[in-house]
Order: structure tokens, then C-alpha cells, then sequence
């Protein structure tokens, strides 16, 4: 199993981003992308998922309004398009795999810790102000 983010990078703040993760290894269609993040001294934070069987998502208020996930099934990638960055986005953004939608709301929320996901290794976003 093998994910992999892609697309940070530096940006003003105002700015724009899309991240891409890639994935291989397990039956994409049966699994949920999750999207987190983690900036240094702090703790991850869940921002959405997408069930990739009925392309459900979830937002938390961190990723409301500004934030977009969708999947391609054909490319088995999620993608994460950031818009309206702000300073406080600056973060190492990862993906996760997680076995259902609701592991992944589960995990994206908090109520879990971990659901026996696979994740990624994460790409750095910086947002200058």
C-alpha cells in the first residue's frame, strides 16, 4: 500500500493550492480518502473525506468554505484544492486511507485516533503573509 501527496509548496497568503494523492496498493473503490494536517508544535487535525463509493464528503470547520476534496477513481487520487490560504494553513498536509466514510468522519473528527489507516508521508505547505 502506497500513498503519496504531492503539490505543496510556498504561497502568499490569499493563494491557492492543490494537492494530489496517489495511491496504489489496495482496491481504491472500497476506501475512504481522509485530508490532515499538522503544523509543528501541534497536534493533526482532520480537515475531510470522501467516500470513494458514493463520493460522500465531510468538511470540518477548519476546511468549510475554503477547502474542496474530490476523488478519481481511474487515477485512484483524492485531491485537496486549498483556496484563500491564510498564514495559520501552514502545515505538513497528509492523506490517509481508511477502510469506510465513517472511519474516516471518525478519524477526521477525532472521535478515533486510528482506524487502521494507511497514510501518506505528507507535502509542506507554507503560506507567507
Amino acid at each position: 500500500v502506497q500513498l503519496v501527496e504531492s503539490g505543496g509548496g510556498l504561497v502568499q497568503a490569499g493563494g491557492s493550492l492543490s494537492l494530489s494523492c496517489a495511491t496504489s496498493g489496495f482496491n481504491f473503490g472500497d476506501y475512504a480518502i481522509g485530508w490532515f494536517r499538522q503544523a509543528p508544535g501541534r497536534e493533526r487535525e482532520g480537515l475531510s473525506c470522501i467516500g470513494n463509493r458514493d463520493n460522500s464528503t465531510w468538511y470540518t470547520e477548519a476546511a468549510k468554505g475554503r477547502f474542496s476534496i474530490f476523488s478519481d477513481s481511474g487515477k485512484k487520487s483524492a485531491y485537496l484544492q486549498m483556496n484563500r490560504l491564510k498564514p495559520e494553513d501552514t502545515a505538513v498536509y497528509y492523506c490517509a486511507a481508511v477502510r469506510s466514510f465513517f472511519l474516516c468522519y471518525d478519524l477526521v473528527t477525532g472521535r478515533l485516533g486510528t482506524a487502521s489507516e494507511y497514510w501518506g508521508r505528507g507535502t509542506q505547505v507554507t503560506v507567507s503573509s
